[in-house]
């Protein structure tokens, strides 16, 4: 996240003034407060669930776009039932506004990620619906307003690079069969020219090739790296911003997969060809025999391997988020698992975040704290998820529950990383946010 000067050959603007710090600190924000920095550093946050539905961070009883009988489990099927248009329009205007972006940015955010399937720009032959592109636009208007940095993500591609419902469906995973990855290249540069173009270049600062593309199953590793270098090349020609940006997803792998790309595109000097991955504490059965102390440990030790990386090529985590699976005591003292507590008084992160007790709050604040420390020190940027969502995943709800920074630099528990570094295994990468399509709360 640091100092990728030639990613941007632009100014960061100061997203937060003196007077903001000094108003923090008096409000219980601690006093240990990175200093603002112009360094090129992305601070961000995902968009997801809005141009691209994903049905657990949006269903309810009523008042959303998934509301209890809607009868989809995806994008795909959503777009396909009777109202669907009149329901995307609705949820399109709500989901994300330009007030939310002033708000993001109050806060320290200096770049959104937001996510876009295939469909938007080529949806022949689906029962996809177009219209999204007309809101990402809004988008980098409301971001270049507020002085926001955007980072176009496409999040859903032909076929499914993933068949987890956020491709937009839900199943088998054939992106790599028949035209499907021409036609994200062919999608990928109608992209490129509209937000790589000159009117862009200071607030679209990077395009992603591609979210998520597994590294399994049916899914050849190998053929998506060789995919990544033709579409980098598509996308470096379409676009008339040369200083932008072109990350591709790790494939659950690691950055280091991707080390040797640079080479191939000829990027190792100029650094605009950038590695995203995804780190996530939640849902291996590793992970899940963590108390929070050791997942605040294996946070810290995710270092050495994004440093390596990013020694090599600009690495981004696009995605994280503040939520594990332990029980707190009152004492502070943490358990693993969601199993209902036997100490009087203890509290698990999965009961009603609205009330969530101190020592609950203190102890998922310490594990966000210590994740932004490793980004901050060993990335060149990074992305919460998400926007919008229930519980913990839902970025304001743990701003104002005091769980996530306010501003993002500042930091009641500094100094949690000592310097111990934990590698993940392939498994643990594996673990991919896909799955996020059973949670229900």
């Amino acid at each position: 996240m640091y100092r990728l000067r030639a990613f941007f050959n632009f100014a960061v603007v100061h997203w937060l003034l003196a007077s903001s710090i000094s108003a923090s600190a008096s409000a219980g924000e601690g006093s240990s407060s990175l200093a603002e920095r112009d360094d090129g550093i992305l601070r961000g946050i995902n968009i997801g669930g809005w141009l691209v539905l994903e049905p657990w961070l949006q269903t309810c009883d009523n008042g959303c776009i998934f509301h209890n009988g809607v009868n989809a489990w995806d994008q795909h099927s959503f777009d396909a039932l009777p109202g669907a248009a009149q329901a995307l329009q609705t949820h399109w205007s709500s989901w994300f506004k330009e007030a939310d972006v002033q708000t993001l940015r109050s806060i320290g955010i200096n770049a959104i990620r937001i996510p876009i399937g295939f469909w938007a720009y080529d949806n022949a032959g689906t029962p996809y619906l177009k219209g999204a592109d007309a809101y990402l636009e809004k988008a980098v208007g409301w971001a270049k307003s507020a002085g926001v940095k955007v980072w176009v993500d496409l999040h859903g591609a032909p076929g499914s690079q993933n068949g987890f419902d956020n491709s937009g469906q839900a199943g088998p995973a054939n992106w790599q069969q028949g035209n499907n990855m021409d036609r994200t290249i062919s999608v990928l540069e109608t992209i490129a020219k509209k937000y790589g173009s000159q009117q862009h270049a200071g607030t679209v600062v990077g395009i992603q090739l591609l979210n998520e593309p597994i590294s399994w199953g049916s899914m050849n590793p190998s053929i998506t790296q060789s995919w990544t270098v033709k579409a980098y090349k598509a996308v470096r020609e379409a676009a008339a911003n040369k200083d932008l940006m072109i990350i591709m997803h790790d494939t659950f792998l690691s950055p280091a997969y991707f080390e040797g790309v640079p080479k191939q595109v000829g990027t190792e000097s100029s650094r605009l060809f950038g590695v995203d991955t995804h780190l996530y504490q939640k849902y291996s059965d590793s992970d899940k025999k963590l108390n929070q102390a050791q997942h605040i440990q294996k946070a810290c030790g995710w270092g050495s391997d994004l440093g390596k990386a990013k020694s090599v090529l600009p690495v981004f985590v696009g995605e994280f988020s503040a939520s594990t699976e332990v029980c707190v005591n009152p004492d502070g003292s943490t358990t693993a698992g969601n199993s209902p507590c036997s100490t009087p008084g203890c509290q698990c992160v999965n009961s009603d975040w609205a009330h969530w007790n101190p020592q609950t709050i203190e102890q998922v604040r310490r594990y966000v704290e210590a994740q932004l420390d490793t980004f901050e020190a060993n990335t060149n940027g990074y992305f919460i998820f998400n926007w919008g969502g229930p519980g913990e995943w839902n970025f304001i709800n743990m701003v104002n529950k005091g769980v996530i920074p306010k501003p993002i630099t500042s930091r009641k528990y500094p100094g949690q990383c000592g310097g111990k570094k934990v590698k993940r295994s392939q498994g643990e990468r594996r673990v991919a946010r896909g799955l996020l399509g059973i949670e229900t709360s």
